[in-house]
């Protein structure tokens, strides 16, 4: 018995000698590929530099930030200020000096006793005279809503001045416009539109409490502001916030002289002398018109704009109001940072 077995005890322990050895002699399998992680930019920091550019006797606040050729940025109303741009234009400063100014009678800029002093071409100067104190060379230049009105002005007197127009959301004839608001008074429900012309026959100004009498009624700017105009403003990503009371913590005096005092849905103050289309093909600066497609400012506004200045480009944004950078951040920031850098690599998205 134990001879029988000391041959099968020596034949396994040489078997178990050689099996580490084939082991080892055999190929091993691939190792899955480790991504190689890309390496992220360093940290930037973008200190803010603010101020006031005393001009034409009037103090304007302007607030700037970011790195690169100057963008002079215009905002709406007429009488709101440059803060409803941010958070959402911040993302421009990685390429672009930003320049947010506050227009005058505006925000945080000098109001004037006389209001007859708030036009559109007071504000052209103004816009040149914050130029020439910041030291700013050419610019491009964005403006948005009546931003963007002003913002044509300033290129049909001074486009030696600029490197690009962004024309966002806007107009270039009061007349059209205002073909537009009767439109849009016109598909309100008829509930809502009787009542808003209620309001607006009664006067909208001189009611209420002595605090509330230079200002429209609340229920006047709900019924304009909110149910109205709203489905205008926003569509892809209505702001949880927004209040139409707070839309009314605006310039007043300036509204009035500017937009008039005979509501939301007709323009007759001395903004109605804005009527620039047949003298948009004089534009020779590269120009880029943004809109939303449900746009306050009607598409049909944007594409007129576009086809009267040479070499134009039109950006129509889908599912958007009036607020194109609030409704599609991204596309908003891709169409205008690639227009300004042609030749800079996509961006990538930031969802």
């Amino acid at each position: 018995m134990n001879r029988n077995r000391r041959p099968l005890a020596a034949l396994a322990l040489a078997l178990l000698a050689a099996l580490p050895a084939a082991v080892c002699a055999a190929d091993p399998p691939a190792a899955p590929a480790v991504p190689v992680a890309q390496p992220l930019p360093p940290p930037s920091s973008f200190p803010i530099q603010e101020g006031y550019v005393d001009a034409n006797g009037v103090l304007l606040y302007y607030v700037a930030f970011g790195q690169g050729p100057p963008l002079v940025l215009l905002h709406g109303g007429p009488g709101a200020s440059h803060d409803y741009f941010l958070p959402y234009l911040a993302p421009l400063a990685r390429h672009h000096r930003l320049v947010f100014l506050d227009e005058r009678g505006s925000g945080k800029s000098q109001k004037l006793e006389d209001p007859s002093g708030y036009t559109v071409d007071a504000m052209v100067e103004d816009v040149e005279a914050v130029r020439q104190a910041l030291g700013l060379g050419k610019i491009d230049l964005l403006g948005h809503s009546y931003g963007g009105v002003l913002a044509q002005a300033y290129a049909l007197k001074y486009q030696q001045n600029l490197d690009h127009l962004v024309l966002c959301s806007t107009f270039s004839s009061t007349r059209a416009m205002n073909e537009v608001l009767a439109r849009m008074k016109e598909r309100m429900a008829p509930e809502l539109r009787e009542r808003i012309a209620k309001l607006e026959a009664a006067g909208l100004f001189g009611h209420g409490k002595v605090f509330e009498q230079n200002r429209y009624p609340a229920e006047y700017m709900t019924a304009a502001w909110g149910e109205a105009y709203f489905p205008y403003l926003y569509q892809n990503r209505p702001d949880p916030n927004f209040d139409p009371a707070q839309a009314g913590n605006t310039a007043w005096d300036l509204y009035r002289a500017m937009w008039g005092s005979n509501g939301e849905f007709v323009i007759d103050g001395n903004l109605k002398s804005a009527e620039y289309t047949e003298r948009l093909p004089s534009i020779r600066v590269p120009t880029l018109v943004t809109v939303g497609e449900n746009d306050e400012c009607d598409p049909s506004l944007a594409r007129t704009i576009a086809g009267k200045i040479a070499g134009a480009k039109l950006v129509v944004l889908p599912k958007s109001g009036h607020m194109t950078f609030v409704d599609q951040p991204t596309l908003f920031f891709l169409a205008v940072d690639q227009f300004l850098r042609p030749a800079a690599p996509p961006a990538p998205a930031v969802k």
